[in-house]
């Protein structure tokens, strides 16, 4: 049984980390060949499966010795029919990778998991087509049918929830949301962004967090903004509209390349982690209620623990101010 689905910790304002750059890690540090980004292909074997399991412990770890949650996303990013038939899974194959995926964070919240560390197992989506491209785009019905299956077999599982990352047009992240809610699953969905902070698909990030809403009638549990550096979105977060409350959540990438420069990029900028901490305790004034932080491309554990430091000593100074 789910632990958490009813009610999310991280809802509760506490500090929660996430992990970093999954699949950049496993490139360009662990030297693992990962065609398409497809870390949920790791878990076919013991071997594999190993490699994500010291990955996902280094974070849990992490999270223990600074005091703070952890959110411990499937590695099933890359885990829906269309990537997943180029690597040659059929239909029950990809489902049992992606029980596999969650069942390995479920081992290791039984082995870490402490009152202070509380820990979330959340199943990873990502989108249908490339992240950095809106593409060949899904009607909100196509989005919803074909997120559906991941859904509900995440839904078969004891995940706490379900968190759609990379998302560049709306439509699939209402599809999502709708199937989500067929599912019963508590959804985060994540935007991502060019460097002037507008989604690939050239709507505002406000445009995208009020469309979802007031189609899905509100059902996503918070949003949040990945694969993109800080300096790309800032600027947008000043209006001091009410959807500014409905980001929780960042992963944000340590490169100040844009998305078609790591696209191109055959070596790792993995930026400055301490810069990195800096920038997200600033956010703070203009996300008041950001509380779930990690990394995306190119980050690992280094910048993460930066991360959680700058904010929790933020959080101390507005402790001591009120």
């Amino acid at each position: 049984m789910s632990k958490y689905r009813n009610r999310l910790p991280q809802l509760d304002d506490r500090l929660f980390m996430t992990d970093g750059g999954l699949e950049t890690t496993l490139i360009f540090h662990d030297k693992v060949d990962l065609p398409y980004f497809a870390a949920f292909d790791l878990l076919k074997d013991a071997q594999g499966t190993a490699v994500l399991r010291r990955y996902f412990a280094t974070y849990a770890e992490l999270a223990r010795a600074r005091g703070v949650g952890l959110v411990l996303e499937a590695p099933t990013w890359r885990a829906n029919p269309d990537w997943a038939a180029r690597l040659g899974y059929g239909r029950e194959a990809l489902a049992e990778a992606n029980r596999k995926g969650i069942a390995l964070l479920l081992d290791i919240r039984a082995a870490c998991e402490t009152a202070q560390t509380r820990i979330v197992v959340s199943g990873n989506i990502g989108p249908r087509g490339d992240g950095y491209r809106p593409g060949a785009c899904m009607s909100v019905q196509e989005a919803q049918d074909y997120h559906r299956a991941q859904i509900e077999t995440f839904a078969g599982t004891d995940a706490d929830m379900v968190a759609a990352f990379t998302m560049n047009y709306v439509e699939e992240a209402i599809g999502i949301a709708a199937a989500a809610r067929e599912c019963g699953m508590p959804l985060a969905l994540s935007f991502t962004v060019e460097t002037d902070g507008r989604l690939p698909s050239g709507q505002t990030l406000r445009e995208a967090i009020e469309g979802t809403d007031e189609a899905s009638g509100s059902y996503p549990v918070y949003y949040m903004i990945n694969c993109a550096h800080p300096s790309h979105f800032e600027n947008v977060l000043h209006d001091q509209g009410a959807w500014l409350q409905r980001i929780r959540g960042l992963r944000a990438n340590a490169s100040r390349r844009s998305h078609a420069e790591l696209d191109e990029s055959t070596d790792l900028d993995a930026g400055d982690a301490e810069e990195l901490g800096t920038l997200y305790g600033a956010l703070r004034t203009v996300l008041p209620r950001l509380s779930v932080v990690g990394g995306c491309c190119g980050t690992d554990h280094t910048h993460v623990d930066s991360i959680c430091r700058a904010m929790k000593t933020d959080r101390h100074r507005v402790a001591e101010a009120l």
